[in-house]
Parts: C-alpha cells; sequence; structure tokens
C-alpha cells in the first residue's frame, strides 16, 4: 500500500475508533478490567475477619502468631491483542471484510487501553505467529499498531489458535487481560484456551459473514477455501445444500460455545455487516455484573 494511501486509512481509524473509545468504551473498559491484578505489599497481624486463605505461614511459624499478607490491586495493565490473519478473514459479502471488522474492534481496545494508561502488544497469527509487538504505552506506540492491522501481509494463509495462544502463555510473563480476535475457523485447540485463561484474562471475540451459514439461491456456483485454495462446486439451487450448509455452521457454533464456557473464557460475536458497539458493550456489562 502506498504510504500516502496507508496514512489516510490509519488517519480514518484513529479518528472514528478513537471518537468510540472516548465516548463509549472508556468508562466501561475501566469499570471491568482495571484491578484485577494484585501486587504483594506487606504483611501484617492476623486480625478477626481476614481472609485465611491471605495467611503467610512462613512469617507466621518465625514469629509463631498469625499473620497475613496484604495486597494491592495493580492499577497498571498489559492488554494483549491477539490477532488472527489468516486467509479466511478476507472474506465478506456484506458491509465489510472480516479483517476490516477485526483491525477496527483492535484500534477500540486499543485506544480504549491506552486512554487508561495501560500498555497494549498484538500478536499476530496464521498458523505460526507472523510478528510480535511488545507491550508499550503511548499514541505513537498505537498508531504503529493500527498500520500494521491495515497493511499487515501475512506469509501463511491456515490457521492455528493453540500456536498462538502457546505463545501468549510462554511470551507474557505477568498475568494480562487478552482479546483473542478470530474467525475461529480452526479445532483442536481447547487445550491451550484453558492453559492460557488459567494464566490470563482471555476474551473471545468471534468475527463471521451471513454467508458463512446462511447460502443464497444463486444456482450452481464454485466456492474456494481461502486458506487451503481447494475448490469445489455447489448447487445452490437445492435445498437440502443449502439445510445441510446451515445446519453444519450452527453445530460448529455450538461446539464453539460450549469449547468457551467449558474454558470459562468470556465471549462476544459480531457479523461483517453488524455495528460492533454493542455486541462489546454487553460482553463488558456481563463481566461487570460477575464483579
Amino acid at each position: 500500500m502506498e504510504a500516502t494511501e496507508l496514512f489516510k486509512k490509519v488517519r480514518k481509524i484513529e479518528i472514528k475508533t478513537r471518537g468510540l473509545s472516548n465516548q463509549i468504551f472508556s468508562g466501561q473498559y475501566h469499570s471491568v478490567f482495571k484491578g484485577r491484578g494484585m501486587a504483594f505489599s506487606e504483611v501484617r497481624e492476623y486480625q478477626y475477619g481476614d481472609d485465611i486463605r491471605n495467611i503467610d505461614w512462613n512469617v507466621t511459624a518465625r514469629f509463631n502468631h498469625p499473620y497475613i499478607k496484604i495486597f494491592d490491586e495493580e492499577r497498571e495493565l498489559t492488554v494483549m491483542l491477539l490477532i488472527d490473519v489468516s486467509g479466511s478473514n478476507e472474506f465478506g459479502t456484506q458491509k465489510h471484510l472480516k479483517e476490516d471488522q477485526i483491525t477496527e474492534i483492535a484500534a477500540v481496545l486499543a485506544f480504549s487501553a491506552i486512554q487508561n494508561n495501560d500498555k497494549v502488544g498484538v500478536i499476530f497469527f496464521s498458523n505460526k505467529i507472523e510478528k510480535f509487538i511488545p507491550p508499550k504505552k503511548g499514541s505513537t506506540h498505537i498508531l504503529r499498531i493500527i498500520r500494521e492491522l491495515i497493511d499487515f501481509k501475512p506469509d501463511k494463509r491456515e490457521t492455528d489458535i493453540s500456536e498462538a495462544l502457546r505463545y501468549l502463555t510462554n511470551a507474557i510473563k505477568k498475568r494480562c487481560s487478552a482479546f483473542l480476535i478470530s474467525d475461529f475457523m480452526d479445532e483442536g485447540f481447547e487445550d491451550a484456551l484453558k492453559i492460557a485463561n488459567r494464566k490470563h484474562d482471555l476474551i473471545a471475540i468471534r468475527i463471521f459473514d451471513e454467508r458463512e451459514h446462511q447460502l443464497p439461491n444463486v444456482g450452481l456456483i464454485k466456492l474456494k477455501n481461502a486458506e487451503t485454495g481447494k475448490e469445489m462446486m455447489v448447487d445452490t439451487s437445492n435445498e437440502k445444500v443449502r439445510h445441510e450448509f446451515k445446519m453444519n455452521f450452527l453445530r460448529k457454533e455450538s461446539k464453539l460455545n460450549e469449547i468457551f464456557l467449558k474454558s470459562g473464557v468470556d465471549a462476544a460475536k459480531v457479523k461483517t455487516d453488524q455495528d460492533y458497539v454493542k455486541p462489546l458493550i454487553n460482553l463488558f456489562k456481563k463481566r461487570e455484573s460477575r464483579r
């Protein structure tokens, strides 16, 4: 992409997403994600009503009297964005391509984090780790992330969510809030999801297109798998074909929801022709209600 065109796109997304972050997400982001980490501060003598789970047994043994650990909320947070850049995200039949929705959602989350003085980092992944941007603060850093979101060209086209989650678990030592933004056209990542969510606060945002679950009746068409390149002819005039296509999507969706539930991962889904503001706000409200 030419530098001038890229600058215009970056500026356009910056204006839109910064505005949304200021007006809508900043307060809710703060209430939902701030202070989830706890840092050790000091020890003091046990008092009636203290949580016995915080007893410091080493100090207690030394003084032969119960002492407890005191923790302070960590006000600074690290936010990681795990961005799926595989070939299937180049698809979109409605208002946007999936990759466009991913870019805007990631930018909104990044601006919300920066406004709360948090660090933001990014992992771009396909079936390998395409690029890692370490967490940092500041507007210059955010604009770099947006430029990468717009103009990044992956080496590979297939998807391996497990690889991205393993990298997150190994690369980010301190507990963080991580947003996994993908169309989740992958399998076998359940264990990696559970492990990553035990160490970090993991949130899944799934992007999908209307035509991925409902074929139009337009006769014989050629479908191509954007990740493998495999092509097949499909007779969309056949009602049974359209029905099975829809049922296959619903089965996958049901399985994915079950995976998120069992892993304890909060999730939201956004269509390519849908305003992503409402699903994200609903996700934040759901998390806030449990606090």
